[in-house]
């Protein structure tokens, strides 16, 4: 069988599970119409069955269809063999009837005995149509076992009784506490007030910089680094004239020397360029150093 039309007779079946309460196995009225028409491709009619109600089965045969194969002789022996295996439902003719009168006495008007009817008469599957409840299985033109679809009593009745469930739980709703006061039959029931969602803006860590902002930092680096520069000669203690001798002169000279000045150009790149040593100022360290010399030696 193929996977579609499987799982569409397992919908089916499961229809008449939750709405007339089948249950495994499915008890199968087999006409014995339908018993000939299987002898014929030669096919096992019970593993069949079983595949169409996507379960467990168990087939079942009144008497009076029994009646009928016997009457065909021995030409269809095999065929009365495999319906001896069948469960024999008891119809309660003394004498045989026509098997498809047989079938709609045992079947009724409801059905409350959940039988699953597998008939090949077009006349007895058409007066059941308005039987709620009961699954037809026959023959179809190409020679396959099929499941008919669900009548329009069938679902009607399935519809009925989703409405009375709908309204047994609203009849169990009632009396339940909102907020403080019994909904009755006639009072409104209080929904929930949703309020709406705000939107929320970007997120800012995620939000690439401006390209102004990197455009002033990168004007403001210069003038950040010429104050630092400028710095260095803050905090430096210059010592008075009086206190100066000639070893702190050359120390301020050496000092000095040591300074470097920073140059920016036009292009943004940075020069060092070192004072030169002045010559007046080295010639009066030497004469300092000379008058020295020459007052130790005088004392």
């Amino acid at each position: 069988m193929r996977q579609k039309r499987a799982k569409t007779y397992k919908r089916v079946m499961a229809l008449y599970v939750q709405t007339f309460g089948f249950r495994h196995p499915f008890q199968i009225l087999v006409s014995h119409d339908v018993l000939l028409e299987s002898s014929k491709s030669n096919m096992d009619i019970v593993k069949v069955l079983g595949d169409v109600v996507q379960g467990e089965c168990k087939p079942m045969i009144t008497q009076c269809c029994m009646e009928a194969l016997y009457a065909l002789g021995k030409d269809h022996q095999q065929t009365t063999n495999l319906a001896k295996t069948f469960e024999r439902r008891r119809c309660n003719h003394r004498t045989a009837i026509d098997g498809n009168e047989c079938l709609k006495d045992v079947i009724g008007q409801t059905n409350k005995h959940r039988y699953v009817l597998a008939s090949q008469s077009q006349a007895l599957r058409t007066s059941f149509e308005t039987v709620p409840g009961l699954p037809i299985i026959h023959f179809n033109r190409t020679g396959v076992l099929v499941l008919s679809p669900p009548s329009t009593a069938t679902i009607r009745e399935k519809n009925k009784g989703e409405e009375a469930r709908r309204l047994e739980g609203l009849k169990e709703m009632e009396g339940v506490v909102d907020g403080g006061n019994v909904v009755g039959a006639n009072q409104p029931v209080s929904q929930p007030v949703i309020g709406r969602k705000k939107v929320k803006g970007v997120n800012p860590l995620s939000m690439k910089k401006k390209k102004k902002d990197k455009q002033q930092q990168q004007e403001n680096q210069p003038e950040i680094q010429n104050k630092k520069h400028e710095g260095v000669d803050v905090g430096k203690k210059r010592r008075r004239e009086d206190d100066e001798g000639p070893d702190d002169v050359e120390v301020e000279e050496k000092e000095k020397e040591q300074i470097v000045e920073v140059e920016t150009d036009t292009s943004g790149k940075k020069k060092r360029r070192k004072r030169k040593k002045k010559s007046a100022v080295a010639d009066a360290i030497a004469e300092l150093n000379a008058m020295n010399d020459s007052g130790s030696e005088g004392e």
